[in-house]
């Protein structure tokens, strides 16, 4: 008799140096610590053009991943939810694995409904936590706004299982390296079938931390004033080594780019540590981080909602606070504080 061992499936993501993202280490490692209590094998998807086999297989190694299959085309170097979800589709009916798990992000958003979809399996979306307890698959999420936290089990007998987990929210042990089995598949894509076309991809100038992969972020309220003051958080942020969000009120005063916005129509986040400078704290920008794990308010009025929220609270002008907060991040830290460059 041959007992078949459950397999789980990752779906990876890349930077544009093709470097595995944050998130990703975070699920693969998560998953191959569940794979190993349930003597399963660990495969990982990575989607892409111009992929480096030698690199995948030294990132995916530390990741513990028995098997990368590596779908690389030239005509996927841009996101394209057509051409992306077909092949997709066709690893997981060709490896038939029982749980499949991948990032919250706008990719892994887009694509695990459609999977869930063509193949009728659960699908979960923004977890932060997970438990597998044989083969019962239990998550944890956020909702109506991080006001609860919700433990939601998969049916047993319903296969494959999908969940994508929020950027930082899981903490894995480390795992020990594997002899990763990559696989490079070459499809054939007819482009003249595909109905969506990419007419022009625009990309941040920017060179920080992304909001979703950042372990820390300072994020700005209205109380900002204005685009220019920001500089004072982006100064403090370079000392960190930080990411520099904005609220919706903020944003929508034009003191900073859609981009940066932190919140219920912006990003939801979940870094180590996030200070709220001049932020209220209304429902809707908790949101987006009210899963952060220690959150520092900085706001003159006693009374702003935040201060019921967060883990230490400063009542005083942001603009007497920040500076002396960067002073002395820069002695303790041993840097020398200079402007940042505009």
């Amino acid at each position: 008799m041959i007992i078949l061992m459950p397999d789980i499936l990752v779906l990876a993501e890349i930077h544009e140096d093709k470097d595995l993202t944050k998130p990703s280490i975070q699920i693969l490692k998560t998953a191959r610590n569940l794979a190993n209590q349930i003597g399963g094998n660990l495969i990982s998807v990575l989607i892409g053009s111009d992929l480096n086999a030698a690199k995948a297989k030294e990132q995916f190694s530390h990741c513990g991943v028995d098997k990368a299959i590596l779908v690389d085309n030239a005509l996927l170097a841009n996101y394209n939810s057509e051409i992306y979800t077909k092949l997709f589709i066709k690893i997981i009916k060709e490896q038939n694995p029982d749980f499949i798990f991948g990032v919250n992000s706008l990719v892994g958003m887009d694509l695990f409904p459609a999977a869930s979809f063509h193949t009728n399996g659960d699908l979960i979306m923004d977890c932060t936590e997970i438990h597998l307890d044989g083969s019962i698959l239990t998550v944890s999420k956020t909702m109506y706004s991080n006001k609860v936290i919700v433990k939601v089990k998969f049916d047993d007998k319903r296969k494959p299982k999908l969940a994508t987990f929020r950027p930082n929210s899981l903490m894995p042990k480390d795992v020990s390296p594997k002899s990763t089995e990559v696989i490079t598949e070459k499809p054939n894509i007819d482009q003249s079938s595909v109905k969506q076309k990419i007419k022009e991809v625009i990309k941040s100038k920017s060179k920080e931390v992304p909001l979703t992969e950042a372990g820390i972020i300072i994020s700005g309220g209205r109380a900002m004033g204005n685009r220019d003051h920001y500089k004072i958080l982006f100064e403090t942020a370079e000392v960190l080594g930080a990411a520099v969000g904005a609220s919706r009120a903020a944003v929508d005063s034009g003191y900073a780019p859609h981009s940066m916005q932190v919140g219920q129509t912006g990003k939801t986040v979940s870094p180590q540590l996030y200070i709220a400078c001049g932020i209220s704290g209304a429902i809707q920008h908790f949101a987006g981080m009210g899963s952060s794990k220690v959150i520092v308010a900085i706001n003159k009025d006693p009374n702003a909602p935040i201060f019921k929220k967060c883990d230490y609270g400063i009542v005083d002008d942001l603009f007497k606070v920040v500076p002396v907060l960067k002073e002395e991040l820069c002695k303790l830290l041993g840097k020398e504080c200079t402007a940042a460059k505009s």
